[in-house]
């Protein structure tokens, strides 16, 4: 649980440093910090990729998982979700509604947000969850500087999200063997290639639509290594 941890804590320091100076930050330092990150993110994707228990797991997760996530219009329906939870904080205020649901948004629908947690609960380390709570102690600077207060208390559903995957993890980490383990954290590391890409702006890939793929991946490891 202590990745979460500090990536939540990572998000309180990075939104307070945001609304603390966002006249002294310019948009440049922040740019060039996103784009250091986004190589980051990318070597991080490849080199759990070619860890890869069996390719053909990996490929088949991602084929599937991108197909069903189309189908199931997933990213426009995690958009529509939270579009209208953002109509029901303006009561509190509206820029507090947007920052606390945008950065909830950008923090918990990706693939570090439920890779990192599960490799942390089946006894892999942190590492996934240090390099997400890097990310977003930065991400947290550039919303809290803009959106304010409500960027800050983003950190706690995301403790709620992430801590209750580790715990299921560490409940299940029975199943999850080492073979696993190495598929589902090649498939996630595809979706991080896409992510670095997009922080890169190389491409726009909706990695939302691609989530499904980490499901698929546990389900067609399992296949590969207990049936066939």
């Amino acid at each position: 649980m202590i990745g979460t941890i500090i990536n939540a804590a990572a998000i309180v320091v990075g939104g307070t440093i945001g609304i603390l100076f966002k006249k002294r930050l310019s948009e440049k330092t922040i740019e060039i910090a996103f784009q250091g990150l986004g190589l980051i993110t990318l070597g991080i994707g490849v080199s759990l990729f070619i860890k890869s228990h069996s390719l053909v797991v990996v490929v088949l997760s991602i084929l599937a998982g991108s197909i069903s996530g189309v189908l199931l219009n997933l990213n426009q329906r995690i958009e529509n979700a939270f579009a209208k939870l953002k109509k029901r904080f303006t009561a509190v205020g509206e820029n507090f509604g947007d920052g606390l649901i945008t950065a909830f948004l950008l923090f918990c629908m990706g693939a570090l947000a439920i890779l990192g947690p599960i490799e942390e609960g089946v006894g892999k380390g942190s590492q996934l969850l240090f390099t997400k709570a890097t990310i977003d102690g930065f991400a947290a600077i550039a919303l809290g500087s803009a959106l304010g207060l409500g960027v800050l208390f983003s950190s706690i559903p995301l403790f709620i999200y992430q801590g209750s995957i580790t715990v299921l993890a560490i409940y299940l980490g029975n199943f999850f063997d080492m073979a696993i383990i190495d598929d589902l954290s090649a498939t996630g590391g595809v979706l991080l290639m896409g992510i670095g890409l997009n922080m890169l702006k190389v491409t726009k890939i909706e990695i939302s639509n691609m989530l499904p793929s980490i499901l698929f991946a546990i389900v067609f490891s399992y296949i590969y290594i207990h049936i066939m």
